[in-house]
Protein backbone atom coordinates (compact mmCIF):
# COMPACT_ATOMS: atom_id res chain seq x y z
CA UNK A 1 0.00 0.00 0.00
CA UNK A 2 1.35 3.17 -0.50
CA UNK A 3 0.83 6.04 1.63
CA UNK A 4 0.95 9.71 1.70
CA UNK A 5 1.53 11.66 5.13
CA UNK A 6 1.14 15.63 4.39
CA UNK A 7 2.34 17.76 7.57
CA UNK A 8 5.03 15.27 7.22
CA UNK A 9 7.17 17.88 9.28
CA UNK A 10 4.89 18.18 12.13
CA UNK A 11 4.13 16.65 15.60
CA UNK A 12 1.28 14.42 14.92
CA UNK A 13 2.91 13.36 11.64
CA UNK A 14 6.51 12.18 13.05
CA UNK A 15 4.87 9.79 15.74
CA UNK A 16 2.84 8.32 12.64
CA UNK A 17 5.34 7.98 10.72
CA UNK A 18 7.74 5.98 12.91
CA UNK A 19 4.71 3.39 13.03
CA UNK A 20 4.26 3.25 9.71
CA UNK A 21 8.36 2.45 8.67
CA UNK A 22 7.62 -0.77 10.59
CA UNK A 23 5.61 -2.33 7.82
CA UNK A 24 7.42 -3.30 4.92
CA UNK A 25 4.60 -3.51 3.08
CA UNK A 26 3.78 0.00 2.96
CA UNK A 27 5.16 2.23 0.67
CA UNK A 28 5.70 6.27 2.31
CA UNK A 29 5.41 9.61 0.45
CA UNK A 30 5.84 12.77 2.35
CA UNK A 31 4.87 16.08 2.01
CA UNK A 32 5.57 19.79 3.78
CA UNK A 33 5.11 23.04 3.37
CA UNK A 34 8.72 23.39 1.70
CA UNK A 35 7.43 21.03 -0.93
CA UNK A 36 5.87 22.11 -4.55
CA UNK A 37 2.37 21.49 -5.21
CA UNK A 38 3.87 19.40 -8.57
CA UNK A 39 5.44 16.98 -6.20
CA UNK A 40 1.73 16.93 -4.72
CA UNK A 41 0.02 16.04 -7.21
CA UNK A 42 2.20 13.30 -8.24
CA UNK A 43 1.81 12.07 -4.93
CA UNK A 44 -1.89 12.12 -4.34
CA UNK A 45 -2.15 10.13 -7.50
CA UNK A 46 -0.03 7.51 -6.58
CA UNK A 47 -1.40 7.21 -3.26
CA UNK A 48 -3.46 4.33 -2.05
CA UNK A 49 -4.12 6.62 1.55
CA UNK A 50 -3.84 9.52 2.42
CA UNK A 51 -3.04 11.47 5.97
CA UNK A 52 -3.80 14.71 5.55
CA UNK A 53 -2.37 16.00 8.59
CA UNK A 54 -1.22 19.38 7.42
CA UNK A 55 -2.47 22.34 8.87
CA UNK A 56 -1.91 26.25 9.99
CA UNK A 57 -2.22 27.10 13.35
CA UNK A 58 -0.02 30.34 13.62
CA UNK A 59 -0.02 32.37 10.70
CA UNK A 60 1.67 35.84 9.86
CA UNK A 61 -1.19 36.60 8.15
CA UNK A 62 -4.84 35.77 8.34
CA UNK A 63 -5.29 34.12 4.77
CA UNK A 64 -2.53 31.64 5.53
CA UNK A 65 -4.95 29.57 7.83
CA UNK A 66 -7.39 29.38 4.55
CA UNK A 67 -4.24 28.43 2.28
CA UNK A 68 -2.92 25.81 4.51
CA UNK A 69 -6.07 23.92 6.09
CA UNK A 70 -8.77 24.37 3.20
CA UNK A 71 -7.15 25.42 0.15
CA UNK A 72 -4.72 22.83 0.30
CA UNK A 73 -7.29 20.32 0.98
CA UNK A 74 -9.55 21.22 -2.15
CA UNK A 75 -6.45 21.36 -3.95
CA UNK A 76 -6.05 17.28 -3.03
CA UNK A 77 -9.80 16.66 -3.57
CA UNK A 78 -9.46 18.20 -7.37
CA UNK A 79 -6.10 16.23 -8.28
CA UNK A 80 -8.14 12.77 -7.33
CA UNK A 81 -11.31 13.73 -8.82
CA UNK A 82 -9.71 14.89 -12.29
CA UNK A 83 -8.09 11.36 -11.93
CA UNK A 84 -10.83 9.54 -11.70
CA UNK A 85 -9.61 8.25 -7.62
CA UNK A 86 -11.91 8.06 -4.71
CA UNK A 87 -9.07 7.75 -2.05
CA UNK A 88 -9.30 7.05 1.36
CA UNK A 89 -8.25 10.70 3.13
CA UNK A 90 -8.05 10.70 7.33
CA UNK A 91 -7.98 14.79 8.16
CA UNK A 92 -6.45 15.96 11.18
CA UNK A 93 -8.95 19.12 12.15
CA UNK A 94 -9.77 20.51 15.84
CA UNK A 95 -12.55 20.90 18.01
CA UNK A 96 -12.23 24.47 17.22
CA UNK A 97 -13.71 23.93 13.98
CA UNK A 98 -16.64 24.60 15.90
CA UNK A 99 -15.79 27.83 16.83
CA UNK A 100 -16.13 31.56 15.37
CA UNK A 101 -12.60 32.46 14.48
CA UNK A 102 -10.75 32.35 11.19
CA UNK A 103 -8.63 28.95 12.40
CA UNK A 104 -11.85 27.13 12.79
CA UNK A 105 -13.38 28.44 10.19
CA UNK A 106 -10.58 27.04 7.81
CA UNK A 107 -10.76 23.64 9.11
CA UNK A 108 -14.63 23.62 9.17
CA UNK A 109 -14.16 24.23 5.53
CA UNK A 110 -11.99 21.93 4.75
CA UNK A 111 -14.13 19.55 6.59
CA UNK A 112 -16.75 20.05 4.47
CA UNK A 113 -14.37 19.84 1.04
CA UNK A 114 -13.92 15.84 2.19
CA UNK A 115 -17.59 15.60 3.09
CA UNK A 116 -18.19 16.67 -0.13
CA UNK A 117 -15.92 14.48 -1.91
CA UNK A 118 -17.03 11.31 -0.25
CA UNK A 119 -20.57 12.12 -1.31
CA UNK A 120 -19.28 12.46 -4.74
CA UNK A 121 -17.03 9.63 -4.90
CA UNK A 122 -18.08 6.99 -2.08
CA UNK A 123 -14.35 7.58 -1.04
CA UNK A 124 -13.94 7.01 3.20
CA UNK A 125 -12.96 9.71 4.79
CA UNK A 126 -12.23 9.76 8.16
CA UNK A 127 -12.26 13.31 10.13
CA UNK A 128 -11.05 14.19 13.55
CA UNK A 129 -12.06 17.01 15.71
CA UNK A 130 -8.82 16.72 17.87
CA UNK A 131 -8.64 18.24 21.28
CA UNK A 132 -5.06 19.41 23.00
CA UNK A 133 -2.69 16.32 21.94
CA UNK A 134 -0.01 16.37 23.47
CA UNK A 135 2.90 13.98 23.89
CA UNK A 136 6.99 13.25 22.11
CA UNK A 137 8.18 16.24 19.43
CA UNK A 138 5.66 18.70 20.44
CA UNK A 139 6.94 21.88 20.25
CA UNK A 140 6.94 23.71 22.86
CA UNK A 141 6.11 27.32 23.08
CA UNK A 142 3.99 26.92 20.04
CA UNK A 143 0.26 25.51 20.53
CA UNK A 144 0.31 23.15 23.26
CA UNK A 145 0.44 23.80 27.30
CA UNK A 146 2.06 20.67 27.96
CA UNK A 147 5.28 20.57 25.88
CA UNK A 148 5.71 24.39 27.13
CA UNK A 149 5.42 23.85 31.00
CA UNK A 150 7.27 19.87 30.32
CA UNK A 151 9.78 21.99 28.41
CA UNK A 152 10.62 24.67 31.02
CA UNK A 153 10.15 22.35 34.11
CA UNK A 154 12.79 20.02 32.37
CA UNK A 155 15.17 22.70 32.22
CA UNK A 156 14.48 24.96 35.28
CA UNK A 157 12.54 27.94 33.40
CA UNK A 158 9.40 28.92 34.97
CA UNK A 159 5.91 28.27 33.55
CA UNK A 160 3.03 30.80 34.07
CA UNK A 161 -0.31 29.93 35.00
CA UNK A 162 -3.43 32.13 35.26
CA UNK A 163 -6.07 30.11 36.73
CA UNK A 164 -5.03 26.53 37.73
CA UNK A 165 -8.81 25.55 38.03
CA UNK A 166 -9.16 25.20 33.79
CA UNK A 167 -9.65 21.82 32.77
CA UNK A 168 -8.62 20.72 29.45
CA UNK A 169 -9.58 18.12 27.25
CA UNK A 170 -6.54 16.47 26.60
CA UNK A 171 -5.52 12.59 23.81
CA UNK A 172 -2.31 11.65 24.29
CA UNK A 173 -0.03 11.38 20.42
CA UNK A 174 0.30 7.20 20.69
CA UNK A 175 -3.65 7.26 21.64
CA UNK A 176 -4.03 8.99 18.70
CA UNK A 177 -1.68 6.78 16.23
CA UNK A 178 -3.37 3.95 17.02
CA UNK A 179 -6.86 5.41 15.97
CA UNK A 180 -5.28 6.95 12.69
CA UNK A 181 -3.87 3.39 12.05
CA UNK A 182 -6.79 1.16 12.55
CA UNK A 183 -8.48 3.35 9.63
CA UNK A 184 -5.80 1.46 7.14
CA UNK A 185 -8.01 -1.51 7.18
CA UNK A 186 -11.83 0.08 7.24
CA UNK A 187 -13.86 -0.98 4.75
CA UNK A 188 -16.96 0.54 4.98
CA UNK A 189 -17.94 3.65 7.43
CA UNK A 190 -21.34 4.67 9.18
CA UNK A 191 -19.76 8.38 10.24
CA UNK A 192 -17.81 10.90 8.90
CA UNK A 193 -16.27 11.76 12.22
CA UNK A 194 -13.90 9.70 14.35
CA UNK A 195 -13.24 10.06 17.78
CA UNK A 196 -10.27 9.20 20.06
CA UNK A 197 -11.20 6.74 22.49
CA UNK A 198 -9.41 7.98 25.46
CA UNK A 199 -9.72 11.59 26.18
CA UNK A 200 -8.08 13.18 29.51
CA UNK A 201 -10.00 15.87 31.36
CA UNK A 202 -7.47 17.53 33.58
CA UNK A 203 -7.11 21.06 35.58
CA UNK A 204 -4.01 23.31 34.87
CA UNK A 205 -3.25 22.47 38.09
CA UNK A 206 -3.35 18.74 37.94
CA UNK A 207 -0.92 18.87 35.23
CA UNK A 208 1.36 21.34 36.74
CA UNK A 209 1.25 19.40 39.98
CA UNK A 210 2.39 15.97 38.12
CA UNK A 211 5.29 17.66 36.34
CA UNK A 212 6.39 18.86 39.39
CA UNK A 213 6.24 15.80 40.81
CA UNK A 214 8.29 14.03 38.38
CA UNK A 215 11.32 16.27 38.50
CA UNK A 216 11.53 16.17 42.33
CA UNK A 217 11.31 12.05 41.79
CA UNK A 218 14.86 12.82 41.60
CA UNK A 219 15.50 14.34 44.80
CA UNK A 220 12.53 12.58 46.71
CA UNK A 221 12.95 9.50 44.77
CA UNK A 222 8.85 9.53 45.01
CA UNK A 223 7.50 8.07 41.91
CA UNK A 224 4.05 8.76 40.69
CA UNK A 225 1.70 6.40 39.97
CA UNK A 226 3.04 6.11 36.52
CA UNK A 227 1.78 2.44 34.85
CA UNK A 228 -1.27 3.56 33.34
CA UNK A 229 -3.51 5.85 32.40
CA UNK A 230 -3.18 10.12 31.77
CA UNK A 231 -0.21 9.76 34.60
CA UNK A 232 1.62 7.09 32.32
CA UNK A 233 1.39 9.27 29.03
CA UNK A 234 2.34 12.76 30.56
CA UNK A 235 5.87 10.93 32.34
CA UNK A 236 6.94 9.86 28.82
CA UNK A 237 6.33 13.42 27.27
CA UNK A 238 7.71 15.43 30.32
CA UNK A 239 10.85 12.23 29.84
CA UNK A 240 11.18 13.23 26.26
CA UNK A 241 12.37 17.19 27.20
CA UNK A 242 15.80 16.23 29.08
CA UNK A 243 18.06 17.66 27.67
CA UNK A 244 20.67 15.09 25.99
CA UNK A 245 23.28 16.17 28.98
CA UNK A 246 20.48 15.92 31.90
CA UNK A 247 19.24 11.62 31.50
CA UNK A 248 21.24 10.46 34.30
CA UNK A 249 21.13 11.74 38.28
CA UNK A 250 23.85 10.77 41.32
CA UNK A 251 22.17 9.34 44.20
CA UNK A 252 23.20 10.11 47.43
CA UNK A 253 24.46 7.04 49.63
CA UNK A 254 25.29 5.75 53.35
CA UNK A 255 28.57 4.62 53.31
CA UNK A 256 30.55 3.21 56.70
CA UNK A 257 33.25 -0.03 57.19
CA UNK A 258 30.77 -2.42 56.10
CA UNK A 259 29.86 -0.73 52.38
CA UNK A 260 26.95 1.31 51.25
CA UNK A 261 23.31 1.51 50.98
CA UNK A 262 21.55 3.72 48.55
CA UNK A 263 17.70 4.14 48.17
CA UNK A 264 16.99 3.98 44.60
CA UNK A 265 13.21 4.57 44.13
CA UNK A 266 9.91 5.42 46.14
CA UNK A 267 6.57 4.25 44.97
CA UNK A 268 3.21 6.19 46.27
CA UNK A 269 1.75 2.49 46.78
CA UNK A 270 4.03 -0.29 46.20
CA UNK A 271 7.31 0.51 48.71
CA UNK A 272 10.66 1.53 47.80
CA UNK A 273 14.07 -0.24 45.38
CA UNK A 274 17.20 0.35 47.50
CA UNK A 275 20.83 -0.92 46.68
CA UNK A 276 23.86 -2.00 49.35
CA UNK A 277 27.20 -2.94 48.68
CA UNK A 278 28.69 -5.24 51.58
CA UNK A 279 32.30 -5.42 52.19
CA UNK A 280 33.61 -9.18 52.49
CA UNK A 281 33.11 -10.73 56.26
CA UNK A 282 31.32 -7.52 56.94
CA UNK A 283 27.56 -8.36 57.81
CA UNK A 284 24.20 -6.34 57.77
CA UNK A 285 20.99 -6.62 59.48
CA UNK A 286 20.22 -7.87 62.50
CA UNK A 287 17.16 -6.41 63.03
CA UNK A 288 13.27 -7.71 62.62
CA UNK A 289 9.84 -6.04 61.20
CA UNK A 290 6.21 -6.95 62.24
CA UNK A 291 4.89 -6.15 59.11
CA UNK A 292 7.01 -4.80 56.86
CA UNK A 293 8.32 -7.20 54.54
CA UNK A 294 11.57 -7.40 51.98
CA UNK A 295 12.96 -9.31 49.31
CA UNK A 296 16.72 -9.40 48.93
CA UNK A 297 18.55 -10.63 45.37
CA UNK A 298 22.18 -10.87 45.65
CA UNK A 299 23.33 -9.31 41.86
CA UNK A 300 27.20 -10.21 43.13
CA UNK A 301 29.48 -12.04 45.50
CA UNK A 302 28.02 -14.53 47.49
CA UNK A 303 26.31 -14.14 51.05
CA UNK A 304 24.61 -16.48 53.88
CA UNK A 305 21.24 -14.61 55.00
CA UNK A 306 19.96 -16.09 58.28
CA UNK A 307 16.59 -15.85 60.21
CA UNK A 308 15.58 -16.21 63.86
CA UNK A 309 11.94 -16.54 64.77
CA UNK A 310 11.77 -13.82 67.44
CA UNK A 311 9.66 -16.13 69.94
CA UNK A 312 10.44 -20.06 69.13
CA UNK A 313 14.30 -18.95 68.32
CA UNK A 314 14.13 -21.45 64.95
CA UNK A 315 17.29 -20.08 62.85
CA UNK A 316 16.72 -20.68 59.13
CA UNK A 317 19.77 -20.11 56.46
CA UNK A 318 20.11 -19.74 52.95
CA UNK A 319 23.24 -19.02 51.09
CA UNK A 320 22.99 -17.30 48.07
CA UNK A 321 25.16 -15.68 44.88
CA UNK A 322 25.29 -14.17 41.61
CA UNK A 323 25.64 -18.27 40.11
CA UNK A 324 21.86 -18.07 40.76
CA UNK A 325 19.27 -15.11 40.61
CA UNK A 326 17.44 -16.45 43.50
CA UNK A 327 14.91 -13.96 45.88
CA UNK A 328 14.79 -14.68 49.42
CA UNK A 329 11.88 -12.93 51.32
CA UNK A 330 12.59 -11.33 54.79
CA UNK A 331 9.19 -12.85 56.69
CA UNK A 332 7.57 -10.89 59.45
CA UNK A 333 8.35 -11.80 63.26
CA UNK A 334 11.76 -13.80 61.87
CA UNK A 335 15.16 -11.41 62.76
CA UNK A 336 17.77 -11.22 60.07
CA UNK A 337 21.12 -10.28 58.84
CA UNK A 338 23.12 -10.74 55.66
CA UNK A 339 26.91 -11.50 55.67
CA UNK A 340 29.28 -11.49 52.30
CA UNK A 341 30.59 -14.97 52.55
CA UNK A 342 33.07 -14.08 49.63
CA UNK A 343 36.20 -12.38 48.68
CA UNK A 344 34.74 -9.91 46.73
CA UNK A 345 32.33 -6.91 47.29
CA UNK A 346 28.68 -8.01 47.85
CA UNK A 347 26.02 -5.67 45.83
CA UNK A 348 22.30 -6.58 46.84
CA UNK A 349 19.10 -5.19 45.65
CA UNK A 350 16.36 -4.91 48.12
CA UNK A 351 12.76 -4.28 47.62
CA UNK A 352 10.23 -3.14 50.31
CA UNK A 353 6.60 -3.42 50.57
CA UNK A 354 6.70 0.22 51.85
CA UNK A 355 8.43 3.47 51.67
CA UNK A 356 10.98 4.09 55.29
CA UNK A 357 9.18 6.18 57.34
CA UNK A 358 11.02 7.78 60.05
CA UNK A 359 8.89 8.20 62.57
CA UNK A 360 7.40 4.94 61.87
CA UNK A 361 10.80 2.80 60.84
CA UNK A 362 8.68 -0.96 61.99
CA UNK A 363 12.52 -1.91 62.68
CA UNK A 364 13.80 -3.80 66.25
CA UNK A 365 17.11 -4.45 66.49
CA UNK A 366 18.23 -7.98 67.55
CA UNK A 367 20.94 -9.94 66.51
CA UNK A 368 20.32 -13.56 64.73
CA UNK A 369 22.97 -15.23 66.71
CA UNK A 370 23.31 -13.75 70.09
CA UNK A 371 25.87 -16.83 71.49
CA UNK A 372 28.97 -14.71 71.24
Amino acid sequence: MKILITGSNGFIAKNLIEHLKRDENLQLYFFSRKDSLNILETYVKEADFIFHLAGVNRPKDINEFYEGNSNLTKTIVQILKENKKNTPILLSSSIQSELDNDYGKSKLEAEKILIDYSKSTQARIFIYKLPNVFGKWSKPNYNSVISTWCYNIANDLDIQINDEKVELNLVYVDDVIKSFLKQLNVDKIENYYVEIETIYRKTLGEIRDLLFAFKENRVNLIIPNVASGFERALYATYLSYLATDNFSYTLKGHKDDRGAFYEILKTLDSGQFSLSTTAPGMTRGNHYHHTKNEKFLVVRGQALIEFRHIVTNEIVSYEVSDKEMKVVEMIPGYTHNIKNIGNEEMILILWANETFDQNNPDTYFLEVRNDK
